[in-house]
């Protein structure tokens, strides 16, 4: 079986209350789930990148998964993702390959990848995720900071969408961006001066207790209406 990592967004113009309660309540109930890996309930930043301002009309579930059928028999069946559709208004679900993992979240790293990827292109879309556990005495200086990680991302080439994730406010913190190809990754990541500077701020701080990045590949992208 081949194992792969899922990224589904909720969008809700009503039913926001709720939304916000399943942060602490749902992950109760994917507990045992077969062929569950890992998974994460997240909240969404309102800014770009990462942001103290709340997005209360968007929520995450990340999931790794022990192939893709276990994937698609949860999300279709389990209770808690029908009542996600029921209350949802858009529900957007990517599909990504690990190729390249390191650090940790919660104690492990999730997304080691299972195969080679030699025989992938380099034309196909790029996904990158990172995420950071801050230490609590270095709030002040990251947050500071975020104006000008946000300013380097948002001028980046390449990139199509980037968006704040995380578990909880102000202290775990995550991204997802996704881009024409990682040769534009690359760029941004060993060329653009902003994000450098924000790097080699990065360890001279010590922001983070705990911190991950990992490189996908975006299998597919797909997004539906739920309600009319």
């Amino acid at each position: 079986m081949q194992q792969v990592t899922t990224l589904t967004l909720f969008s809700f113009k009503t039913n926001k209350f709720w939304a916000f309660q399943q942060m602490g309540l749902a992950p109760f109930q994917l507990k045992d789930t077969e062929g569950l890996r890992f998974y994460k309930f997240l909240g969404t930043g309102g800014g770009q990148g990462f942001s103290l301002q709340p997005d209360f009309s968007t929520y995450a579930f990340l999931g790794v998964w022990e192939s893709f059928s276990f994937y698609e028999n949860c999300l279709q069946n389990h209770s808690i993702f029908k009542a996600y559709r029921n209350k949802a208004t858009v529900q957007r679900d990517l599909v990504l390959k690990p190729i390249k993992s390191h650090g940790k979240w919660s104690g492990q790293n999730p997304f080691i990848p299972q195969t080679s990827t030699s025989n992938q292109t380099d034309i196909q879309k790029a996904v990158v995720i990172t995420r950071a556990t801050l230490h609590w005495n270095r709030l002040f200086s990251f947050w500071k900071s975020v104006p000008l990680a946000s300013k380097a991302i948002e001028n980046a080439k390449g990139v199509q969408y980037y968006k704040g994730i995380g578990e909880w406010p102000f202290i775990q913190q995550a991204t997802i961006s996704i881009w024409d190809n990682f040769e534009a990754v690359n760029t941004f990541a060993y060329k653009d001066k902003a994000h450098a500077d924000i790097v080699k701020k990065t360890k001279q701080m010590k922001w983070y207790k705990e911190d991950l990045f990992s490189r996908f590949y975006l299998i597919s992208d797909t997004t539906k209406s739920l309600h009319s």
